[in-house]
């Protein structure tokens, strides 16, 4: 996808209201919605790492949760971790907005890491590409920023 497109995308994507926002609480949709991006996680979980006050930000259309994205920080660097959107909203620019709006939104951060080792040998090249598209490059077991 070009810078052309992906500027298209993205304005797009703010006129329809896509917001991302760090979830703080989780309410009842929330948690319905989570279930939906990681299925083989627990609710619990979720909410044990917002309760510890690390970041989880979410793409938010209409009420309902469509991505997000967990981080783990140490100091100025942070992983990106559990990076999901839902199967029915892929390759619309949701997964852009969604790392574009996280890195800005810790802009303390200065190093970022996603690590593709649980990736299967099928989701790689899509994943590089859409890492490649987010600016960040990549390495023997991820994408570093």
């Amino acid at each position: 996808m070009n810078l052309g497109a992906i500027s298209t995308l993205l304005l797009w994507l703010l006129a329809m209201k896509l917001t991302i926002e760090r979830l703080i609480t989780l309410t009842h949709q929330d948690v319905i919605d989570l279930a939906k991006i990681w299925p083989n996680q627990q609710p619990a979980a979720w909410q044990q790492w917002i309760t510890e006050g690390r970041p989880l930000f979410a793409a938010r259309f209409n009420e309902r949760l469509l991505g997000a994205v967990k981080v783990a920080v140490y100091d100025q660097q942070a992983e990106l971790q559990d990076l999901c959107v839902r199967e029915v909203t892929r390759r619309r620019g949701v997964g852009l907005y969604l790392i574009e709006e996280t890195l800005r939104q810790l802009p303390e951060i200065k190093h970022w890491y996603l690590n593709g080792g649980d990736l299967t040998a099928a989701e790689r090249p899509q994943m590089n590409s859409f890492m490649l598209a987010c600016g960040f490059s990549h390495e023997a077991q991820g994408w570093r920023r």
